[in-house]
């Protein structure tokens, strides 16, 4: 199996997207963008705000509530010279711990114009409710395509507020424009909650309070667990095949209260919103069926070829979750940080998700092979119905609901 899975070819997932089909700005209302429904061998198009009365009935839904950081900081050198500061990842410091920290801190950061930093330090001064901040970076050392950068700052603001102030949202780089005042509040869902993505979990994007107070009165159960998007998200997958890229690896936060629920849930229709959560929760699974080989795993860390290399391989979601219970309760932990490099693609069984709730994805990319594993051949019909009726793609654009 995982041999017939490294050969599949990337250029086997492509289609025609012409540049002007890519939504460039998010539309005036959320809610009134288009909606893709997939029903068994249906395909039919609807508006967002009519997704309550689309799901099956007794559906839980699993959000993805990381909230996008103003990771991208310039700084201007003497000689005219701006360099830019694109914050990835704390370094050796979980995230959650690392927005809270005062006065200085270390994150593995992108570079850009990076020829022009000969060395020393670079400052920024800027004005925090009033006060006037000045924030140092250095560079330490390459880590890969990236640096350690050092950063220490004046005043009691935490790194989440200074970077707050100074930074500015990361948009997708397929969007060729520069994220506007519009971007603060639209490339975030309304239920973000914890920072530490550099990119939104953009199946999100579409719902309002309003759809969410809907659902709520359809019966439908909600969740939200957290997976922090990193700059991965759009690595294009340059190799011929599967079985030469390397996925990237993202942080994972659950608590025994969100697994407890899930369970509860039982064999009611489980729908993921969006790309992150489908991985999140897959993810999970795999970490319960390691600690049933092996109660004494010391962590969570899912290798993007693990489910692929499993002798065991049938036990169902709730006793994988109910595994990962008992392991957080024995080291009296209420929390579980983790983290996935898990790659999705045609071949793959999902063991938890039954539905997805997504966006219309970049062709060659890991997420269509994620949709492909979900809906098989089907995603094809899919798009070209997207292409024919005007709908908008990538993060910006319309979605899809998938329940094959």
């Amino acid at each position: 199996m995982l041999t017939d899975l490294k050969s599949i070819r990337i250029e086997d997932y492509d289609y025609p997207l012409p540049d002007a089909r890519i939504a460039k700005y998010p539309m005036p209302q959320r809610d009134n963008s288009k909606l893709l429904l997939l029903n068994g061998k249906d395909i039919t198009a609807h508006h967002f705000f009519q997704l309550p009365d689309l799901l099956p009935s007794n559906s839980l839904l699993v959000f993805n509530n990381t909230k996008v950081i103003h990771a991208r900081l310039f700084f201007r050198k003497d000689t005219g010279a701006t360099i830019e500061i694109f914050c990835l990842e704390p370094y050796n410091m979980p995230t959650a711990l690392a927005f809270d920290q005062r006065g200085n801190c270390s994150w593995v950061c992108y570079i850009g114009n990076n020829k022009k930093w000969k060395g020393g330090e670079l400052t920024a001064s800027f004005l925090l409710n009033d006060e006037s901040i000045q924030l140092t970076v250095s560079r330490r050392s390459a880590l890969g395509d990236a640096w350690i950068v050092d950063f220490n700052w004046t005043g009691a603001y935490t790194f989440a507020e200074v970077i707050d102030a100074l930074g500015v949202i990361p948009l997708p780089p397929y969007l060729h424009r520069e994220a506007d005042e519009n971007d603060t509040e639209r490339y975030q869902t309304v239920y973000a909650q914890h920072e530490g993505s550099v990119a939104a979990p953009t199946a999100g994007l579409h719902f309002t309070p309003q759809v969410l107070g809907n659902l709520k009165d359809k019966g439908v159960s909600m969740e939200y667990i957290t997976l922090h998007v990193g700059a991965g998200t759009f690595k294009p997958v340059t190799s011929d095949t599967i079985g030469e890229h390397v996925m990237h690896v993202e942080p994972v936060h659950i608590t025994a209260d969100n697994l407890r629920h899930i369970v509860l849930h039982g064999n009611n229709p489980i729908i993921a919103v969006g790309t992150t959560s489908v991985r999140t929760l897959e993810s999970l699974y795999w970490f319960g069926v390691q600690l049933h080989n092996n109660p004494n795993t010391t962590g969570m860390h899912i290798d993007q070829w693990m489910p692929y290399m499993q002798s065991v391989d049938n036990i169902p979601y709730t006793d994988a979750y109910q595994n990962i219970l008992r392991w957080m309760e024995n080291k009296g932990i209420d929390e579980l940080h983790g983290e996935t490099q898990l790659l999705i693609a045609p071949g793959y069984r999902y063991r938890v998700i039954n539905g997805l709730i997504t966006n219309f994805h970049q062709p060659k990319s890991t997420l269509l092979l994620l949709v492909s594993a979900l809906v098989g051949e089907r995603w094809r019909d899919c798009y070209r119905f997207a292409l024919d009726h005007d709908f908008r793609f990538l993060s910006y654009g319309d979605s899809c609901l998938f329940l094959p």
